[in-house]
């Protein structure tokens, strides 16, 4: 079982993530979703996607880490598949002509709603791609909670087509990925939805409560309640070695390393969207903002501001401690999200600590104890 949450910072810079904004649209209006500004009207062009390569292979400052990973996302992008297609095929002919080191040391990531993934020229795309491709369809759980929150504009629920098409995509990608939200109003069907995702076969799941205030008081103790039911159906059916489920992270309430807070979201990324605004992450663009003016650190154009990018590499938990976490016991164990911590906050700034999840984060810690306790003492 791969943990991803305890790579080092020194880890994780071996690979360089580069996310192209293809889109803003998409088919679908989740209940949950953080892009409250989503539209038909911002599509990426072939030239600026042709810039961007162009650009990111041109910087010698973003080019530190072994590998690259070209990541593309929306709203949905597979909306954008023939896009896509080529701005990987300008990739390959330019890191040829260049030499460089990437040429041969590349993935490419694909995160998608599945409504299209049977599409023929889905298909073909995954056929060309297929042994450098990482795709991951997001499917919640089960239809009744998929379908509470992952719903068209009409308010109909998109399950029984995902459904079919995450069928295929298990058959094409034995170690399928895929990340189940969480929110207040599907709580308690948090365990009979991750359970149905496992029997379906996706062995890692990324359970992932949304960081926005959404939580009402006693949603902890539910989310709680669930993660010890899941928990239990795990070990009891001996499951336990062969699932990667990221709410039951060894390391989750332990004190993150003098590393591992340097790097609080645990990612190393650029995002770049269709006017090639360049942000160090997809939530400090404009339609992932609910209060704030977007946040970009650059363009293409004009290259990367550095002072900007400043206030993100002192971000630490040493300097991010509210009011609230001065009486916490798991508060040097938590990482957070430094766009929401801007979006929520008084000061627009990313160093005013956002606490909307910090009960959540306790009932995950009582959790992922319990877990390891009974498998502790039924392996000792």
């Amino acid at each position: 079982m791969r943990v991803l949450d305890t790579l080092t910072l020194s880890e994780q810079m071996k690979e360089r993530t580069i996310t192209f904004i293809v889109t803003k649209d998409c088919q679908l209006r989740c209940k949950y979703c953080y892009l409250v500004a989503k539209n038909s009207g911002e599509n990426m062009t072939l030239g600026t996607g042709k810039s961007i390569v162009d650009f990111i292979l041109n910087e010698p400052r973003i080019q530190k880490e072994d590998r690259v990973v070209l990541d593309f996302i929306g709203g949905e992008p597979l909306l954008q598949v023939q896009l896509i297609d080529n701005i990987i095929d300008y990739w390959c002919q330019e890191t040829e002509r260049l030499n460089h080191k990437w040429k041969n040391n590349y993935g490419v990531r694909i995160t998608t709603n599945g409504l299209l993934f049977s599409s023929e020229v889905v298909k073909n795309f995954v056929r060309k791609y297929y042994k450098i491709l990482f795709i991951s369809i997001s499917i919640d759980g089960n239809k009744t909670k998929h379908d509470q929150n992952r719903v068209f504009p009409n308010g109909q629920g998109s399950f029984d087509i995902v459904y079919k098409n995450v069928v295929e995509w298990i058959k094409q990608f034995p170690e399928a990925e895929t990340k189940s939200t969480i929110s207040h109003d599907d709580l308690k069907d948090v365990f009979e939805s991750l359970k149905f995702l496992i029997e379906l076969g996706i062995k890692k799941i990324d359970v992932n409560p949304v960081v926005e205030d959404v939580w009402k008081p006693g949603d902890a103790d539910i989310l709680e309640s669930e993660l010890i039911k899941l928990a239990d159906y795990i070990i009891d059916n001996g499951l336990w070695q062969n699932l990667d489920i990221s709410a039951f992270y060894e390391n989750i309430g332990l004190p993150l390393g003098e590393e591992e807070i340097l790097n609080p979201c645990g990612t190393m990324s650029l995002s770049i969207d269709s006017n090639g605004d360049i942000y160090t992450c997809i939530r400090f663009a404009k339609y992932s903002l609910r209060t704030k003016i977007a946040r970009p650190i650059g363009n293409i154009k004009h290259g990367i501001n550095w002072n900007l990018v400043r206030p993100m590499a002192l971000l630490q938990n040493k300097a991010l401690v509210s009011e609230k976490c001065l009486s916490c016991e798991i508060a040097s164990s938590c990482r957070w999200c430094p766009a929401e911590n801007y979006d929520s906050s008084e000061t627009c700034s990313v160093f005013q600590r956002s606490t909307n999840f910090c009960d959540l984060q306790r009932a995950r810690v009582h959790a992922k104890n319990y877990y390891w306790n009974r498998i502790f003492n039924m392996t000792r």
